[in-house]
């Protein structure tokens, strides 16, 4: 059994080598999807059909992070022999994560939430994309969002044809998170290990560090199509009713005490776009807050915001605003 124990490391990754984007054999797995799953009983099934009807899916492995309920046995009761299963024993879903990419054997890392679902051809539309950008380490698209039982409630199809950054994008990353964790998010497997893999040190908002880090050593691509099915609940980690800002602001600390993502900010820039990054979660909060009928505490956010930086206020209130109607 696989523990904890194999785990990847975090070492202090130098810039990507210029053979880091080289093809594999034409018989290799194109694409690998991870999902780390704990007591996901409720959702995984739906979650692992929607990745296992994708095409250029070589495999789908699923971490078992110490559940107790039937996770495993879902997993079991499928038959299909791209499926794998791996144990995590509880160690935690970056250590999960970094487990399933370790022992993945796909040119592309596609990181799946087990309450989450694929749209069709999702996989495809991301693989387009990297065609048309060959320099692009990591690719992403957009999702729309669904209730507990899986009914749209997001209205994110209103914002068709928007345009999310592309190309080299760490100062617009390091100001704020304009990528969800999940299966929107394909990224280069030689890439993905070179700047170690997620942090495990951190509790929230991990996507994003590790995220900056590729985009300290490779360029991005987004992919103008609403690929993932992102369900909000109440059990969410970033959703649950008892977190706030505080506990975001160690990832900020994280990312601007990174020497890999330092090196490559312009000089000087990175107290503005430290601040920005705080910003951006304060108003994250805000608007998970209305999305949960929590008024009183998005109210307090966009104070926070204003004493931060009245200028930013306007902005901030609008997406809280769009937030109420699911955008």
């Amino acid at each position: 059994m696989i523990t904890a124990d194999d785990v990847l490391e975090l070492p202090v990754a130098p810039r990507a080598p210029a053979g880091l984007r080289s093809l594999l054999p034409a018989n290799s797995v194109a694409v690998s999807i991870v999902i780390p799953a704990k007591n996901a009983a409720a959702y995984l099934a739906e979650t692992l059909a929607s990745a296992l009807t994708q095409g250029d899916v070589g495999e789908v492995i699923v971490v078992d992070d110490g559940s107790t309920d039937d996770t495993v046995a879902i997993v079991r009761a499928v038959r299909d022999p791209r499926l794998r299963l791996l144990h995590n024993d509880a160690a935690g879903v970056s250590a999960a994560r970094n487990l399933g990419a370790r022992h993945a054997n796909g040119e592309w890392l596609l990181f799946l939430d087990a309450d989450d679902r694929l749209r069709p051809g999702a996989v495809a539309a991301l693989l387009s994309a990297a065609r048309g950008a060959p320099r692009a380490i990591l690719v992403y698209g957009d999702y729309n969002t669904i209730d507990g039982e899986g009914r749209q409630i997001g209205r994110r199809d209103l914002l068709r044809g928007r345009r999310k950054p592309s190309g080299d994008v760490l100062v617009q990353l390091t100001a704020g998170n304009f990528i969800v964790n999940g299966g929107i998010v394909l990224t280069r497997a030689d890439a993905f290990r070179a700047v170690g893999g997620f942090d495990v040190s951190l509790r929230y908002c991990e996507d994003w560090h590790c995220w900056c880090r590729l985009a300290a050593i490779g360029e991005f691509a987004f992919a103008p199509k609403l690929l993932l099915d992102y369900r909000l609940h109440t059990s969410n980690t970033m959703n649950a009713a008892v977190r706030t800002p505080q506990d975001f602001l160690p990832a900020v600390a994280r990312v601007f005490d990174d020497g890999l993502i330092l090196a490559r900010l312009p000089e000087g820039a990175a107290s503005g776009l430290r601040q920005a990054a705080e910003i951006h979660l304060v108003t994250y909060s805000a608007m998970q807050a209305v999305r949960f009928g929590r008024y009183r505490e998005a109210f307090a956010y966009l104070a926070m915001i204003g004493r931060l930086s009245l200028g930013s206020l306007p902005r901030a209130a609008i997406r809280v605003a769009l937030a109420r109607f699911g955008i």
